[in-house]
């Protein structure tokens, strides 16, 4: 139902006397997609006792109202309003039960993409139970569970004065963030409670009713991080502009904008109230919104389509990289700008202007890859009127091919290839600057400690290093997909956690991050003193908002020379720099965590002559066995 053009917006009916022609009705208004009752919502059928149960005859208007294709690509099915699957009754639950099991089988007939369930408390066990039998079964619709973006007790204005605030063209305002909601009363504990009772389905979704007044900010983002399939908007909360069209406030604006970079459709509920200008103006207004959103970043213009997908960590020391692997890095605008600027800082610093034509400046590349290190180190030179002789090291053999190819049609004899693991190389001198860009997304996870621990014999005594330090960083995330993109990664020739016990490159998209990132492991170089490059240490983080940590998401910072630094932190991003993605380390199972708690975490980098991993496990507030202990599930090889 998603399109590309523009906004996918549906429209919510609750009286649909012909399915046809109000499926038509509402397409020509505009709206992708319409969501109506499969059953009439007045029709309570009896399936445990009195004459009524056995009642023969259609308990529903046939299939053939529609056409196939109709049906699932423009409806979205509405259960009854009238179910209650976790009352205290039995014959209530029971029957609820089993009209609950009619509609969905119903739904699965018709291949409608999803159903619609309202959830109005966290007494939903059994609700949940029936849910996930379902899904379990050959159905493969998906399951949007309709909640409310915060208590309802907050969403019960009254209406005149609702009215009133709205005529006089007065913007919905956030809530404080001291309201505190009583236990129970939180809608989020009430789609946590149900997601869990499913076990985190990847079929699962949420359908957030956009309230008058909005939540806190962390509020907000906390329902970023969850699977948002559909946000609906009742006609209530739209103002009214000054040519008569429906407005939506500016705090409610940017929430849609954060709706529309998830991809979430819209759906508009409630009667027309600008009959003047027709229910398709709600649509128009959502699409004008979507068409004049904010333009992507660098980052997220590059990473377009890679949104939350997995992949493996690179291993350049184990594995050769490919063309198009540097050609991808080579493209990134800030970094190489970056380096040049380091390498000509440190040049002016080491040589003098009265040596400027006497002394030159011995310079290893280290990792040269397909040389833009050494076309930004020979741009410094010549940009700082230095002098310098460039040693071009680079282990890949394929790689090399282009370094040569460079040198005779570029650079010239200051220029020396070297094809050889910089570890097993013996330099004809020493370096007065190295200069290498061997981090990986968690800074240290490719390695670059060791690589260049085994440059330190050819490095003179003030020697400066390119980058001089870098530093891990960590902060819990919580994202229902990216745990369910983990789980689909089993690998039946790996023990059954290695999919769990694995970090990952990603380009973090639908997460919450829960706490702001933490300093984890720092390196610097040149390292003179104990070569001893594992690391253990233990964090803690206090929570915001109650929430489901499902990992944590890795980052790094870097200095490459004095002030001039990158950063994949979200705090200190290198704007415009696409290089690296996030890291993510998942758990096994979530934990849940309350407001204002604390989360404690511990972290390992261990090492043996011939590999690195991570250990991880949490001890607060619930102990957690270690992850990938001794590196059985994930290693990176030296």
């Amino acid at each position: 139902m998603a399109g590309q053009q523009h906004v996918s917006c549906g429209r919510d009916l609750h009286c649909v006397p012909d399915i046809s022609s109000s499926t038509q009705l509402a397409s020509v208004a505009g709206f992708d997609f319409a969501a109506m009752p499969l059953v009439h919502p007045r029709f309570k059928r009896e399936f445990l006792e009195g004459k009524a149960k056995d009642r023969q005859g259609a308990f529903a208007r046939s299939d053939l109202f529609l056409s196939s294709q109709d049906w699932s690509s423009l409806v979205v099915g509405k259960l009854s309003p009238w179910l209650q699957l976790d009352s205290e009754d039995e014959t209530t639950r029971k029957n609820s039960q089993a009209a609950l099991k009619q509609e969905l089988a119903y739904a699965a007939h018709l291949s409608v993409p999803a159903v619609l369930v309202p959830l109005t408390s966290n007494r939903c066990a059994n609700l949940g139970r029936c849910l996930l039998s379902h899904m379990q079964g050959h159905s493969n619709h998906q399951v949007w569970i309709q909640v409310p973006m915060c208590a309802p007790s907050r969403l019960t204005d009254d209406l005149i004065e609702n009215d009133t605030k709205q005529r006089s063209g007065g913007s919905n305002s956030s809530l404080d963030d001291s309201d505190i909601i009583p236990a129970g009363q939180d809608p989020w504990q009430w789609w946590n409670t149900l997601r869990r009772v499913c076990h985190h389905h990847k079929r699962l979704g949420v359908a957030l009713e956009i309230s008058t007044d909005l939540p806190p900010q962390s509020v907000i983002n906390r329902w970023m991080g969850e699977p948002l399939k559909c946000a609906i908007f009742s006609t209530t909360l739209f103002l009214t502009n000054k040519k008569g069209y429906p407005v939506l406030s500016k705090a409610h604006q940017m929430v849609v904008n954060k709706l529309f970079r998830l991809d979430v459709q819209m759906m508009i509920t409630g009667i027309n109230r600008h009959p003047d200008k027709g229910i398709r103006a709600y649509q128009q207004y959502m699409d004008h919104l979507y068409q004049n959103q904010q333009p992507l970043t660098g980052v997220e213009a590059f990473a377009k389509g890679y949104e939350d997908y997995l992949q493996c960590p690179l291993q350049p020391l184990a594995d050769n990289l490919e063309s198009q692997t540097y050609e991808i890095f080579e493209k990134d605008p800030v970094k190489y700008t970056s380096y040049q600027k380091a390498v000509f800082q440190a040049l002016k610093d080491r040589v003098p202007d009265s040596e400027k034509d006497t002394k030159t400046s011995v310079v290893m590349v280290l990792g040269a890859g397909r040389g833009p290190l050494v076309t930004a180190s020979l741009k410094a030179a010549e940009q700082a009127d230095r002098k310098i002789e460039v040693y071009a090291v680079e282990k890949n053999p394929n790689a090399a091919v282009t370094l040569f190819t460079l040198k005779e049609e570029k650079w010239g004899d200051n220029v020396t290839i070297v094809q050889s693991d910089m570890r097993d190389w013996s330099a004809p001198e020493k370096a007065d600057i190295i200069v290498s860009e061997l981090l990986g997304a968690f800074g240290d996870n490719e390695l670059s400690p060791e690589c260049l621990d085994g440059a330190q014999p050819f490095l003179k005594d003030d020697c400066i290093s390119i980058p001089s330090a870098y530093t891990s960083h960590l902060s819990p995330i919580m994202s229902h997909k990216l745990y369910n993109e983990v789980r689909l990664c089993k690998d039946k020739d790996k023990n059954q956690d290695a999919h769990f016990e694995t970090p990952y490159v990603v380009h973090l998209h639908n997460v919450t991050r829960l706490a702001p990132a933490v300093p984890l492991f720092t390196f610097t170089h040149p390292n003179k003193n104990s070569l001893d490059n594992t690391r253990y240490m233990s964090v803690s983080f206090t929570m915001e908002e109650e929430a489901e940590v499902h990992g944590f998401a890795g980052y790094f910072d870097t200095v490459l020379y004095k002030d001039i630094v990158l950063s994949t932190n979200p705090k200190t991003f290198s704007e415009g720099m696409f290089s690296w993605f996030s890291i993510f380390f998942p758990l096994k199972e979530p934990v849940h965590v309350t407001a204002k708690s604390d989360l404690v975490v511990h972290f390992w980098r261990n090492s043996t002559p011939r590999n690195v991993w991570y250990e991880w496990c949490v001890s607060e507030p619930v102990t957690m066995p270690i992850h990938n202990i001794n590196g059985r599930s994930y290693t990176i090889g030296m």
